[in-house]
């Protein structure tokens, strides 16, 4: 069973910004810590097969300079790689380039904390109608994912699905967007600005299929 509350609550969120050669880029970092060794974790997120046990099926080749590709999701390179604290990599999707970096660090618990960060995903038309939840969301599901993995009660991608459109998973990707506002406001964005587009995020996110 899900903890929807306790798991939001477990996560921390930032939004920032970048210098890239092409110009200013918005960043959302995300980080939890799980009760797992940082070799665990890092099997846990680079291991073709175990990947699809919390997140989606992957295909292509995970080493420095492969290309990989999540199934019916983004793909891309992987630009760097030091195993097993940190890896770099083109995040590719609809026709958007994206960079997203993974770093995990040991915890005094013995623990580790995951830290993922996103970097230049959304242009700005998209950011100013939907801010950092449109991606946020996803990845709030994704750490998620990662933490019914190491508990053992990870969903397989169809029961995964299922759950995000029942009502519990409705309040999940609520609160995640209502927490990702928060950041948005926190980092200088205006309240107002920064609440409508969390309001559209939410409806886009917990939208009833027709």
């Amino acid at each position: 069973m899900i903890n929807v509350n306790e798991q939001i609550n477990s996560v921390q969120r930032v939004v920032g910004s970048a210098l890239l050669d092409a110009g200013e880029a918005h960043v959302v970092t995300i980080s939890q810590s799980y009760d797992a060794t940082i070799d665990d974790v890092w099997d846990a997120c680079t291991n073709p097969d175990r990947i699809p046990r919390w997140f989606l099926p992957i295909s292509g080749e995970l080493r420095l300079g492969g290309q990989y590709q999540f199934e019916g999701n983004a793909g891309g390179t992987i630009e760097r790689c030091d195993a097993p604290n940190s890896f770099r990599a083109t995040w590719e999707f609809g026709g958007d380039v994206s960079w997203i970096e993974v770093r995990l660090a040991a915890t005094p618990s013995g623990g580790t904390l995951f830290t993922l960060e996103h970097t230049g995903s959304i242009g700005d038309e998209k950011w100013a109608e939907y801010g950092p939840g449109a991606v946020g969301v996803g990845w709030d599901g994704m750490v998620l994912g990662l933490a019914q993995h190491f508990s053992g009660g990870a969903l397989v991608p169809a029961e995964a699905m299922a759950w995000m459109m029942s009502d519990e998973g409705r309040q999940f990707m609520t609160l995640s967007s209502l927490r990702w506002q928060d950041a948005n406001i926190a980092a200088g964005a205006d309240p107002d600005v920064a609440k409508a587009a969390a309001e559209r995020t939410t409806a886009a996110y917990t939208a009833v299929p027709t």
